[in-house]
Parts: C-alpha cells; structure tokens; sequence
C-alpha cells in the first residue's frame, strides 16, 4: 500500500504541492491527471525517493520513504517498474540490452541464458518478439515505447508508474498502448500509477481517477465519476484535453 499524508513541496518558493492525501491500495489501477505543472511528476518522485518533502510524509510497505537508509530504499525500489514518457533507451545499447539493463544493475545472480530467457519473455509480451539486436533509432515511436514497457516489466515489479504512455503516439497506437497497459495492469496484479493528460486513457485503463489542482487532491472517483462532473473546473480540464 503507498499512503500519503499532507504532503508539501516548493521549488524556489513555488509551492507545487500543498499538502497531498492519498491512498493507493495493493494491486490498484490509478490514473494521476490535471494540467501541466500540477505537482503529479513531483508527487511520483516522492513515491520512490527522487525528492524529500518539506513537510507531511510518503509511506511505501508502511515504510517513511524519507526515513528509511540508502539500503533500505534500494531493496523497495527492485519492487519499482517505471514507463518513462520518452521510453528513455540508451541509444548506444541494443533492445535486448536495454531491457537486461534493471537485471544487471540489481545484480541478480541469473547466468546469461537465463537473462536472455527473460529479455525474450518480456518481448513477446509486449509484441516484439525478434527485436534483441536491433538499436533504439530503429524502432517506431510506438516500438520504443513497447521496449520501454518491456523494461519496466523485466523484474515482475509490484509497482509501475507510466508516464505519459501516449504521448507522442497517434492515435491508432495510443489506442494499442492503452490495451497492452490494461492487459498488463490486470493479469500481474501489479499497482499500477499512470501520470496522464490522456482522457482516452482515463477511459480505457484504470478504476479510479485522482486529478490534482492547486497542489491538492481536487478530485478522487471512478473515470465515470469524472467524466460526468458538473464540476466547472473538472470540465474546463476535460475540455481541454480533448475528450
């Protein structure tokens, strides 16, 4: 379970969060939305130690995120998966190598042709079966983003953040992107955390929909829920958003 609690953050007297509550359950399908510059990239490096509040508190497991020791939060971190919104693939490394890379940076004791049997299992999975020896530069957008997935997955994480997932994608491979999350979201049981602007998203993927506002949690409920609002605010941001 992650539980936050009053959580506050300011850059350079800029408060971008201003005392955030919230509470995901175990294996819950979330997606975080509002407009640029809402606090929700802040609020998800809080979740996994990139940044120290300036006051309230993140619990991940029942362990103060801020509290624990540089081991402690590495060990959390293995449970971690994260789709970053450009893929983030090291050009200079193959499909295979890239999505090996948590693997070998954990310094899980797997020889070789185990490591491979995983790089392969999670191809297939996200529909890149035969791509290993191919670079970064010759995939699609949507293949990266594929790739991406892969990675984020390679270590049966408990906990994935997306973010952005379909940024940058028409929308026939948006749609594909959603599908596969969705799939994968509900077949690993995993806790999924998906940063969006993306209300095809919000309709497709998860059961609860937080969007934040002023560096608060404006709105809590169910896609439904919000896309129904009578909320002007809530509308105006639909509105916008294309949906």
């Amino acid at each position: 379970m992650i539980e936050i609690k009053n959580l506050h953050k300011s850059f350079k007297g800029k408060k971008v969060l201003n005392g955030v509550e919230l509470q995901i359950e175990k294996g819950e399908i979330i997606a975080i939305i509002g407009k640029s510059g809402c606090g929700k990239s802040v609020l998800i490096k809080h979740i996994v130690g990139l940044l120290k509040p300036d006051f309230g508190w993140v619990k991940v497991e029942d362990k103060r995120i801020d509290k624990i020791s540089n081991q402690e939060l590495y060990q959390l971190r293995t449970k971690f998966g994260f789709l970053f919104q450009n893929a983030a693939l090291f050009d200079s490394l193959t499909v295979e190598e890239n999505i090996a890379l948590p693997l070998l940076e954990r310094n899980y004791k797997y020889a070789k042709k185990e490591i491979l049997k995983i790089v392969n299992e999670k191809l297939e999975l996200v529909g890149l079966k035969g791509t290993n020896k191919l670079k970064p530069s010759e995939l699609s957008g949507g293949m990266r983003k594929r790739a991406g997935l892969a990675r984020a997955l390679v270590g049966n994480p408990e906990y994935i953040f997306y973010d952005e997932p379909t940024t940058g994608l028409d929308p026939a491979m948006s749609d594909n992107i959603d599908e596969l999350i969705k799939t994968i979201s509900y077949s690993t049981n995993a806790t999924s955390i998906i940063i969006t602007h993306d209300m095809q998203t919000v309709k497709t993927i998860p059961k609860r929909t937080i969007m934040l506002e002023d560096g608060r949690v404006y709105f809590d409920g169910t896609p439904e829920e919000l896309l129904f609002s009578n909320d002007p605010n809530i509308s105006a941001f639909i509105k916008r958003s294309g949906a």
